[in-house]
């Protein structure tokens, strides 16, 4: 069930779209913000609350990359490996960070303190490679700097 916090901040939404079916992702963000992750109970919440079928809910949280199906660590990761990081390093940087940092890739570390994941795209060529942390995006990553930008999330 929606708690009366994720109802509001929807209803609060509901103004800025068209119809109900319009906010669908941000009805999404909304709990996942607020949870962390959609789980199915969640998206049937929303789905019902929103007045749009269940099935149709799911193809949008699953399309959409930044919207998280199963649980994940108190923080995300997401590196980018688009062309730009690519040519850049970026698989240099995945490999420190499940090596050095013991992350693992495509998924939650013991600690349940971080989740890695790919991302296609940051919109950050010019500072490639690039990664995300929560809502922070880093550019010109190196491998030697990866352990100071992670101290404040840990």
């Amino acid at each position: 069930m929606l708690t009366a916090e994720e109802r509001r901040e929807i209803e609060e939404e509901l103004p800025h779209y068209r119809d109900r079916q319009s906010l669908t992702i941000e009805a999404l963000k909304i709990v996942q913000r607020h949870r962390g992750w959609i789980s199915d109970e969640a998206l049937a919440d929303v789905a019902s609350f929103l007045e749009v079928s269940a099935e149709d809910l799911e193809g949008v949280a699953t399309f959409y990359n930044l919207l998280f199906r199963r649980p994940v660590g108190r923080h995300v990761v997401l590196v980018c490996d688009s062309v730009s990081c690519w040519i850049m390093g970026c698989d240099g940087l995945r490999d420190r960070l499940v090596r050095e940092h013991g992350m693992r890739f495509g998924a939650t570390d013991e600690q349940g303190r971080f989740t890695l994941l790919p991302v296609p795209c940051l919109g950050a060529c010019d500072r490639a490679p690039a990664l995300q942390i929560d809502d922070d995006l880093h550019g010109n990553v190196d491998g030697g700097s990866l352990g100071a930008l992670l101290e404040p999330y840990r």
